[in-house]
């Protein structure tokens, strides 16, 4: 005789709503909010990022969530918000992430506008490790910004939001996707790009600590693209703030370059960890955070704009209804097939990422470049120590066998992590 099926306990075995307390808003999205959320159970806390379907169809963007999600359960690693588990009801999808209590960096850079040359330097390397990880999988995050920043409760940064994050592919010309301000030139202007576009976006963000603005201002996308398009900013000399190094403004300036084969990242990672800011750098200090954060962050504050995180958008009835029918069909229900996500080593993941420091097999998931880096490339070397206005050295024409329109790594390579 066939045993009778338990509709119950198969019910409880994948993730839901239900599983979760929602406590209160601490964010805002594109496609909905971010909840500070309880897991009923376990007691451990999680934000939760909540996407309304009906916006997602509107705006076009079902492929970027199927995506994200998809990187997501793919991707791991200490310096990047990590997802948990994924689900889905009839109005809304959900993302179980990381909670991170420091609040986002645009949070701090409108509360102290600039900062130090350690603090500057403590973040940037947080990204770049982040980055790091992500080149050399292939994928390319497309949206490096303050806002996609997020301090962990004990000041380390994270890099959040892959929304619009892509693997690498050659004609990637018409992906012009980003936030004006930190989207490199070739981007704006619909030019074949690469890793290099990510480190044009870090070079604006050190840019903006120091100096208190970015190198490139403008209201709308046109005015930032001729901004860009007109003329070359650099920091010179005389321009580099008291108690900052010319090492420090030499890394922006390279950074900064509107032509990507004239930007250091431009070959990937290894010639930015070469850079001379990064010397003395204990880069596996910042993997196992046992290097105390530079800037500290108020853990008994959620450190976010309330009202920002609160606002509610007008809904009228007539959109109401139309969008109570969308969801109705099943054609549209259909289109997230699959979004639902549990880990195979679910009861291990759930944590509270607010006291825990990231593991030994998540650091051991890289094996950072900058070890090998001068013993074994001295070109890298040779082209992290090019100057940029601030000391006259010949220009280094650098020989290798990358082109504009090739990926960081193979595909080959990268498939020990990803099922293509």
């Amino acid at each position: 005789m066939q045993a009778k099926l338990n509709v119950n306990a198969l019910f409880t075995l994948v993730p839901n709503k239900c599983d979760y307390t929602f406590l209160y808003v601490i964010g805002r999205g594109g496609f909905g909010r971010v909840w500070r959320a309880e897991h009923k159970k376990t007691k451990h806390q999680f934000a939760i990022k909540e996407m309304q379907k009906c916006k997602i169809i509107n705006k076009k963007s079902i492929g970027s969530v199927m995506n994200e999600r998809y990187l997501l359960s793919n991707l791991r690693h200490p310096f990047l918000v990590n997802m948990h588990t994924a689900f889905q009801d009839r109005e809304s999808l959900y993302l179980v992430m990381d909670l991170m209590t420091g609040g986002d960096l645009r949070f701090h850079i409108c509360k102290n506008r600039k900062f130090n040359e350690e603090q500057t330097k403590f973040f940037i390397i947080c990204l770049l490790l982040a980055l790091e990880y992500l080149h050399h999988n292939t994928v390319i995050h497309r949206d490096i910004k303050p806002e996609n920043l997020v301090f962990d409760r004990n000041g380390y940064l994270r890099l959040t939001d892959l929304g619009i994050a892509r693997i690498w592919k050659p004609g990637n010309d018409g992906d012009t996707s980003g936030t004006p301000g930190y989207m490199a030139p070739e981007v704006m202007c619909r030019q074949v790009h690469g890793v290099a576009s990510d480190y044009f976006a870090v070079g604006v963000i050190a840019y903006e600590c120091m100096m208190g603005k970015r190198p490139y201002l403008g209201k709308t996308r046109k005015e930032i693209r001729d901004q860009i398009l007109s003329k070359q900013v650099t920091i010179k000399t005389n321009q580099i703030p008291e108690d900052w190094s010319e090492d420090a403004a030499d890394f922006i300036n390279q950074m900064i370059q509107r032509k990507p084969v004239n930007r250091l990242g431009f070959y990937g990672p290894d010639e930015v960890f070469a850079h001379p800011w990064f010397k003395n750098v204990d880069w596996d200090a910042y993997l196992t955070q046992s290097k105390q954060a530079p800037y500290k962050i108020n853990s008994n504050s959620d450190n976010f704009d309330y009202k920002f995180a609160n606002i509610k958008e007008p809904e009228d009835e007539a959109q109401a209804k139309q969008n109570a029918e969308l969801l109705r069909r099943d054609s549209i229900q259909e289109a997230f097939n699959g979004y639902t996500y549990k880990s195979q080593n679910s009861q291990q993941t759930i944590q509270d990422q607010t006291n825990s420091k990231p593991t030994t097999s998540m650091s051991q998931q890289i094996t950072p470049t900058k070890k090998k880096l001068l013993d074994s490339e001295p070109q890298v070397e040779l082209k992290s120590q090019k100057k940029y206005h601030l000391v006259s050295t010949p220009r280094f024409n650098k020989k290798l066998n990358f082109t504009a329109d090739q990926p960081l790594t193979e595909r080959g390579q990268a498939k020990k992590h990803f099922d293509f």
